[in-house]
């Protein structure tokens, strides 16, 4: 999943650390908001979201339908600004590589939003459609189940969840080190290898 250059989303700045927008850009986000809710509703309804998240990202239609699901988890048919906020967090976190941190952080909401049926438990298969949004792999989401998964039940709860993502964010930043020290290594290596000659 990728957002298209030149959408509004792409001038929008993700705080690295805590992966939220500044004020400034929560207030252009919601003028945005605004200009989308053509209804004058406060809300936006499947139609509209397709075609924002259609016109920003590479999404296809089933996966655009998914996660509004996921977020009109109510079945009211659309979604207020919080989601709305929420879902341009998420995209920018994915577009930045930060969906691990991006977890963690939000860890709470993150899983209620997993947790399609309410009953404080997320199951392989709920994870295994949304896996896009956080750029997990296959392979990854099944080491998650057998690794986290402690009572055994083929789902996990949010201590299980909350304790995946400490996990995950810990390897991305002993990964994200070491490619840092092994480019500084190439570095120093083209340096000295430039001033011997």
């Amino acid at each position: 999943m990728r957002l298209k250059q030149g959408s509004f989303l792409w001038y929008l700045y993700l705080d690295k650390i805590y992966c939220l927008l500044s004020v400034r850009n929560v207030k252009a986000l919601a003028e945005y908001f605004h200009i989308l809710d053509v209804h004058g509703k406060n809300t936006l309804n499947d139609v509209l979201f397709y075609h924002f998240l259609h016109h920003v990202t590479d999404l296809k239609k089933a996966q655009i339908n998914i996660v509004f699901d996921m977020l009109d988890w109510n079945a009211v048919g659309e979604i207020g600004f919080e989601k709305f906020y929420m879902l341009v967090c998420m995209l920018l976190a994915h577009q930045n590589h930060l969906e691990g941190q991006f977890m963690y952080r939000h860890s709470r909401p993150v899983f209620d939003l997993l947790d399609l049926k309410g009953d404080l438990r997320i199951g392989a298969k709920n994870f295994e459609m949304y896996r896009f949004l956080f750029n997990i792999q296959k392979q990854e989401l099944k080491d998650l189940f057998h690794e986290f998964d402690i009572t055994g039940d083929n789902r996990l709860n949010y201590q299980e969840f909350k304790l995946y993502t400490i996990i995950y964010t810990d390897k991305l930043q002993k990964r994200q080190k070491t490619e840092e020290k092994g480019k500084g290594e190439r570095k120093r290596s083209l340096y000295s290898k430039c001033h011997i000659k």
